[in-house]
């Protein structure tokens, strides 16, 4: 029975705003997901993480899998404001735009390792369970097609024409960005802080690049 986003050992203190219980409870329930596993986990274990009863998992999100739902969103969400944040530099060409991003994305999956150890199960259940239960795949969709209109936008602004579709490029952007992520979490040394920036760069036409340094070749790419 729900009793309410009540925290267990705040007795006496006023109920924190709503958004603020859903906050905490969507960040315990990645941690505890990545952990335990989504299957393996409880919803008592995620409310006793973020500090609450396990009435406020049901009063904010209504079962568990309602719970996974939200939480596949708010990263994704995440995923993309990251992203665009990190190439909204409109005087960047779009090789050096690339490059941020590939280098923000590296960042991203040191500090967001609990994601990345979530992604794999809820890739994992998708694909066993297929059409009965398409909520990640259908919010991986919109994530890839997202990142193609953002790719096709920031190509427009630059004055550069993509060497493949916009579409093409997300899906390779998000290819290198999730199986990178796997590699570093494996062998960090095999994944360099530079290498997916570069790779971006070169993807999108930014010519040759050093070991460490920017793009080089002031001719520019060549073009097919």
């Amino acid at each position: 029975m729900s009793t309410g986003p009540t925290p267990l050992p705040a007795a006496g203190r006023r109920r924190p705003p709503r958004d603020e219980v859903r906050r905490a409870l969507l960040d315990a329930a990645a941690r505890t997901f990545a952990r335990q596993g989504i299957d393996g986990a409880s919803l008592d274990d995620v409310a006793a993480a973020a500090g609450f009863t396990k009435g406020a998992v049901y009063s904010n999100f209504g079962s568990k899998e309602g719970l996974v739902a939200a939480l596949v969103d708010d990263r994704v969400s995440a995923y993309l404001d990251l992203g665009l944040a990190a190439v909204d530099d409109p005087a960047a060409t779009l090789p050096e735009r690339a490059r941020a991003l590939g280098d923000r994305l590296t960042a991203a999956s040191d500090e967001q390792h609990d994601w990345h150890l979530l992604f794999l199960q809820l890739w994992q259940r998708a694909v066993r369970t297929g059409p009965a239960d398409d909520s990640f795949v259908r919010r991986h969709g919109e994530l890839r097609a997202a990142v193609a209109e953002a790719v096709a936008n920031h190509a427009e602004q630059a004055g550069t024409e993509l060497p493949l579709p916009a579409a093409s490029v997300a899906t390779l952007l998000l290819a290198l960005s999730n199986g990178l992520a796997i590699e570093r979490m494996t062998d960090p040394a095999a994944v360099p802080d530079d290498l997916m920036g570069r790779v971006l760069a070169l993807l999108v036409g930014g010519g040759t690049t050093g070991t460490t340094g920017g793009t080089t070749g002031g001719t520019g790419p060549d073009q097919r």
